[in-house]
């Protein structure tokens, strides 16, 4: 059995469509439900990295669909967001709206340069990603967004200018590159050492 591949299936076949129905028709008794899910689902997403690594079977097509379902499984729990708590997501509207845009930006530049989807696992999307977690975990388990709202829109931000400068500066489409400084790295032909907890191979890189 791939373990890897049934985590990563298990977020996107189950997990995301019980969070979204479960907001749609539970109302308030679907919060306990969605939270619970979120910690399954960030569980999965850590353990499926590190069995493929033990395993020897992470591959660039495993990393893809990762980020893919990733996506999926926070824009599930974006939208049960809206539908228990709407007037916490009117009040930042603005902000959140940028981010999207922002998100769509680093897909729309990835598709037009390489024709395919971003798939870098950046370090500051990972820490990013926490952030969201604990901003979703604030709006639906306590019904508030306020600072940690604003300063996961402000990361998310800055985060999303990292992956395009990322996209734009890299000569080829590469997955796990940490950071823009690492682009800069590879764009110089230095090899660098990969982060075995960032990323799905622990190996020296370089163009050349």
């Amino acid at each position: 059995m791939n373990i890897p591949y049934l985590l990563i299936f298990l977020r996107l076949l189950l997990f995301a469509p019980i969070i979204v129905l479960s907001a749609f028709y539970l109302d308030d008794k679907a919060r306990g439900i969605i939270i619970t899910l979120m910690f399954l689902g960030l569980i999965s997403d850590i353990f499926d990295g590190i069995i493929a690594r033990k395993q020897n079977i992470s591959t660039v097509k495993m990393r893809r669909l990762d980020s893919q379902v990733d996506l999926i499984f926070w824009l599930s729990i974006s939208f049960s967001c809206y539908i228990l708590n709407p007037e916490i997501i009117e009040k930042h509207k603005i902000g959140i709206l940028f981010l999207v845009i922002m998100e769509g930006l680093c897909y729309l530049i990835s598709f037009i340069k390489f024709r395919k989807e971003t798939c870098t696992h950046a370090f500051l999307s990972k820490i990013w990603g926490l952030f969201l977690f604990s901003t979703f975990l604030s709006i639906i388990g306590f019904n508030y967004g306020g600072i940690i709202l604003y300063s996961t829109i402000i990361l998310g931000i800055i985060s999303q200018l990292d992956v395009i400068l990322i996209i734009l500066i890299l000569p080829k489409w590469q997955n796990d590159i940490p950071s823009s400084y690492h682009f800069y790295l590879i764009r110089k032909g230095i090899p660098f050492k990969k982060n075995k907890l960032l990323n799905s191979r622990n190996e020296n890189y370089s163009l050349r």
